[in-house]
């Protein structure tokens, strides 16, 4: 794996200016985008207001719509700036209906999984990297701030649990579990709100996400300094409301990712052994201490001493795993709870889960080492290419005498969030966890920020 090369892969100004004026980032791509990425992040939002087959119906026009803008647009694509590991998942999650244990749900999971690229082919060619960070914090302003009023509409007037208009179960008749909600009214009382997602750790995530994006659109002035100050502010109160210990997790070391950057530029090429050297010291030292206090880590988290179920949960997908551990299963993106092996896999408090909880044991388990293998090529290429985005300088010539900006932070930092959440979910492969790491991963090789 090599360095990658920011003359071959650099911005040019001029370029981007160029595009701009064609509508690379004109008013209906802009609009599009932003819905896309809303309904990305935010699918549980539909599909508790309009129904499962109303959320398909909308999927499915957002993903032709994808398609066309692509289309209209025409990048010129080639194959040495194609994210070959990406294109290789891809394929082999195709090639996996052929020894599926349920073809039937392996050919729906793919359909999502295509759709969900289609929107990150899209925002990745369509979009520059400037208009991009302007979608994201759009779509995270509508998310968090229609979240808050939303939990607060709840709190002030219903004053009591919402189940969702359309839920995709009916609610038992006796006990309702918690996660059955939509809200549970919890804003005034110090509990985890859940917001229009209906889930305190994907609303958390978001909130993260926002932070990373408003953050650098504050440290690069490319919006007012108080407009960006306020919807940091934002993203803090929504995250601390959530109170999601896995996702502050992700926040600590995106933080920690963050400050290695910032010590590389400020080291020089010339001087980066001591930074590396530290990073793995780290490393060493946070697996020593998982591995010898992992009994205590769930108190101090303030979870259950099964983590809220999920250490439950990996072991039945392990012995699952275990049966089938080349090939895997079959590709299946959300779990099928229709079909087998799926069904009654995992079930808590009579909630039943259509994950793993853990990207990397879900790709073992649908595809085998084999796929895992891929997907960590996939992982750890678009990781290097972010990295030296972030760490050296801008080049559009010979000379690397350009200032750095924020905005060439931005991959590293949004990945190093859903890596570690990859940990404890498995939002990675499906929906905007998925479009976020297939849209870094072809940004990246095309241009860097």
């Amino acid at each position: 794996m090599s360095r990658p090369s920011h003359p071959a892969n650099g911005s040019n100004p001029l370029r981007d200016r160029v595009d701009t004026a064609r509508g690379a980032s004109g008013t209906g791509v802009s609009v599009f985008a932003v819905l896309v990425l809303f309904t990305l992040f935010a699918g549980d939002f539909w599909r508790n207001l309009i129904s499962w087959p109303g959320y398909f119906v909308l999927a499915g026009v957002l993903a032709v719509g994808s398609v066309v803008f692509v289309v209209r647009r025409r990048p010129v694509v080639r194959w040495r700036t194609l994210p070959k590991s990406l294109v290789l998942f891809l394929a082999f999650a195709v090639v996996s209906l052929a020894w599926s244990a349920y073809p039937g749900a392996t050919a729906l999971g793919l359909v999502a999984q295509f759709a969900t690229t289609a929107a990150a082919v899209f925002l990745a060619f369509c979009l520059s990297w400037p208009a991009l960070l302007t979608a994201l914090a759009n779509a995270f302003r509508w998310i968090l701030g229609l979240s808050l009023l939303f939990e607060l509409v709840v709190a002030v007037f219903v004053r009591k649990p919402i189940l969702p208009l359309t839920p995709a179960q009916p609610a038992p008749t006796s006990h309702i579990p918690s996660a059955f909600y939509w809200s549970r009214d919890l804003l005034f009382h110090g509990g985890q709100i859940q917001g229009i997602v209906g889930n305190s750790n994907l609303l958390a995530m978001v909130a993260l996400l926002g932070l990373v994006v408003f953050g650098i659109q504050l440290a690069d002035r490319s919006i007012r300094r108080g407009t960006a100050i306020t919807w940091v502010v934002v993203a803090v109160l929504t995250f601390a409301l959530t109170r999601s210990s896995t996702v502050f997790i992700a926040a600590v070391f995106t933080a920690v990712v963050l400050g290695f950057a910032l010590w590389t530029r400020r080291a020089g090429p010339e001087r980066r052994r001591p930074v590396y050297l530290t990073a793995a010291a780290l490393a060493v030292v946070v697996v020593v201490s998982v591995a010898l206090f992992a009994s205590r880590i769930p108190v101090l988290l303030g979870k259950s001493e099964d983590l809220t179920g999920r250490l439950t949960i990996w072991n039945s997908v392990i012995h699952l795993a275990q049966e089938r551990p080349v090939f895997g299963w079959g590709w299946v993106s959300y779990w099928a709870p229709w079909v087998s092996p799926f069904k009654d896999l995992a079930v808590r408090s009579g909630v039943e889960y259509l994950q793993a909880h853990n990207a990397w044991l879900d790709v073992w388990l649908q595809l085998g080492i084999v796929g895992l293998v891929i997907f960590a090529l996939l992982v750890l290429s678009t990781l290097w290419r972010s990295w030296f985005l972030a760490v050296d300088r801008p080049r559009v010539a010979v000379a690397d005498d350009l200032p750095y900006t924020a905005l060439a932070l931005l991959p590293l930092l949004l990945l190093a969030a859903l890596l570690a959440q990859s940990l404890a979910e498995s939002r990675m492969l499906i929906e905007g966890g998925w479009a976020l790491l297939a849209l870094i991963s072809l940004k990246t090789k095309q241009s860097a920020p």
